[in-house]
């Protein structure tokens, strides 16, 4: 009778352990007006997607449309001509291609700086023989051989390992050194949506979320401190300020002040799908 009573108390700790695994895949935390969201395990890659719209609409919108779990706003667009400045890969298809962003393409300062918007930074989930990995690297880089982009939305500025403000054209300076063009109000507190990824053993990763809020707003440089504070290997920002933008649960974050609660009109998302 003992033996059986040991049995049966084991299965019920397997169990239980079992469902704390797959019930923390999402762990959310608050703290100052900063909301970090850590995504672990394997099976949840699987439920990445970056997608986009046709039109602009909300987070919330493609948020309840997707039914999606989590939803945070990613690339950069234009919203006169709503189209991207940011690739876009859903399902292994690319599906945002900013070359066909007529005003992009005809600006004179931006087309003689396209090499570097094109080749901006990256989120990427790599199917490399069967199993799927975070990478954040820019768009032009080499992947891995024997894998292949599942799905990916492009950002910028990169934050780690490296900051790559010049380089993805997101600041211009003179032969002084001081700075005579920003984009993306990087030098300036604004609310900022971030991507990280940490490294850990035999494999293992994790998917950093940061929604920094205009409770809490940053420059680019403390956005990268803050994702060196958690110990991230690899880091990236997408479209922030206005753009930034959260739905999780009861959680709607909206950065704009003219729109309402309602949020602004985005391009693209990155939703988590359920099983």
């Amino acid at each position: 009778m003992k033996k059986i009573y040991l049995l049966l108390l084991s299965i019920v700790v397997i169990i239980c352990g079992m469902s704390v695994v797959k019930a923390s895949y999402i762990d959310m935390t608050y703290d100052d007006g900063i909301y970090h969201f850590v995504l672990s395990g394997d099976k949840i890659k699987k439920q990445i997607k970056f997608v986009s719209s046709p039109s602009l609409i909300t987070n919330k919108e493609a948020h309840n449309k997707a039914g999606s779990l989590l939803t945070i706003n990613t690339g950069f667009f234009d919203p006169k001509n709503q189209k991207t400045i940011s690739y876009i890969v859903t399902d292994s298809q690319i599906a945002e291609d900013p070359i066909f962003n007529d005003n992009l393409m005809s600006n004179p300062v931006l087309r003689q700086n396209l090499q570097k918007i094109l080749n901006r930074t990256e989120f990427r989930i790599l199917d490399c023989d069967s199993k799927l990995k975070y990478e954040i690297a820019q768009h032009n880089s080499n992947i891995d051989f024997m894998c292949s982009v599942v799905t990916s939305a492009q950002g910028g500025p990169q934050l780690l390992p490296m900051l790559r403000l010049e380089e993805e054209f997101f600041i211009v300076k003179d032969e002084d050194g001081n700075v005579i063009r920003e984009s993306a109000s990087v030098l300036h507190k604004t609310a900022r949506t971030l991507i990280g990824i940490k490294n850990r053993e035999k494999g293992v990763q994790e998917a950093h979320i940061f929604i920094v809020t205009n409770e809490h707003p940053m420059d680019i440089y403390e956005a990268r401190d803050l994702c060196l504070k958690y110990g991230l290997d690899s880091a990236m920002a997408f479209d922030g300020g206005s753009s930034t933008s959260l739905n999780y649960k009861k959680i709607n974050v909206t950065s704009t002040q003219t729109s309402g609660d309602t949020g602004r009109a985005l391009k693209s998302f990155m939703i988590v799908q359920p099983k």
